[in-house]
């Protein structure tokens, strides 16, 4: 009897989005305020949902968020992602951590991602997924791949699509466990300087489809404030930043129908853009 799997199946329904169901992985509250529908967002934590959009990052850039998932200490999360352009292409790894002694799952990855024409990026990336249980009930970890593109086909509106999970790599051998893929597909378009739409879905092969969308409103340069929705299972957000030119501050909340609030902030360091 493999007590990895009977253990995390017995912890799964306290914690509801346990790591076997595949909750989506953290990323930045900008995203997250913007309902997660972030597939065709140029963002550094495009790291975390589509490594073709890093292609279209000029700036060596470092960000950190930490969530608190409804508001439960036990479901703390943490990520951190740094983004390298080099000559050709940008250069990205990361990581996040999910929970706490009793069910805890890490995620460390590394990409590459290159600009393929004047409209065209692409990437792919390599992740090690690891979930330990309490003492004395082991660990389990595996390799997952995944790909991204992402299409500018004009100034104002773009398309991101991407695959997680390509091989569907294997968790435990009991009950054949695997980590599950999940397939995005998305839009963003601005409307002018100040407003920017996205839309996106998203498909676990063992879920529904998930249909998400968001809008973020910049008043001025230094003022961004967000909103958005996901459906199947409802959840609203909200948010707004601060944006200087090195530094950017992002605060976001997230309401569950079901579970209620979860909390997030994000900061950003980001180097002066070269000129070209």
């Amino acid at each position: 009897m493999n007590h990895f799997s009977i253990i995390a199946r017995v912890i799964t329904p306290f914690f509801l989005h346990s790591i076997f169901a595949q909750p989506e992985p953290i990323v930045g509250a900008r995203l997250v305020a913007c309902g997660a529908a972030h597939v065709a967002l140029s963002d550094p934590w495009a790291f975390q949902s589509n490594p073709g959009a890093l292609a279209s990052l000029a700036q060596t850039t470092i960000s950190a968020t930490y969530q608190s998932r409804f508001l439960l200490k036990e479901m703390q999360s943490q990520g951190l992602v740094f983004v390298q352009p080099i000559q050709r292409g940008v250069f990205s790894f990361g990581g996040s951590m999910h929970g706490n002694e009793l069910l805890r799952s890490l995620r460390g990855g590394l990409g590459y991602s290159m600009k393929l024409s004047e409209k065209f990026y692409a990437g792919l990336q390599f992740n090690y997924n690891r979930i330990a249980l309490a003492e004395n009930y082991g660990t389990q970890s595996t390799i997952t791949a995944e790909c991204g593109v992402f299409i500018s086909l004009t100034e104002n509106w773009r398309l991101g699509a991407s695959v997680f999970n390509l091989g569907r790599a294997k968790l435990s051998d009991f009950q054949d466990e695997r980590l599950a893929t999940q397939l995005r597909l998305g839009t963003s378009i601005s409307l002018s300087k100040l407003v920017l739409l996205c839309f996106e879905a998203q498909k676990d092969v063992e879920h529904p489809l998930r249909i998400k969308a968001g809008v973020e409103y910049l008043p001025n340069k230094s003022i961004a404030i967000r909103a958005g929705c996901k459906l199947n299972p409802l959840e609203i957000s909200s948010g707004f930043g601060c944006i200087w030119p090195a530094f950017q501050l992002d605060l976001a909340t997230q309401y569950h129908q079901f579970l209620g609030w979860t909390p997030q902030v994000t900061f950003t360091f980001r180097t002066k853009e070269k000129s070209k």
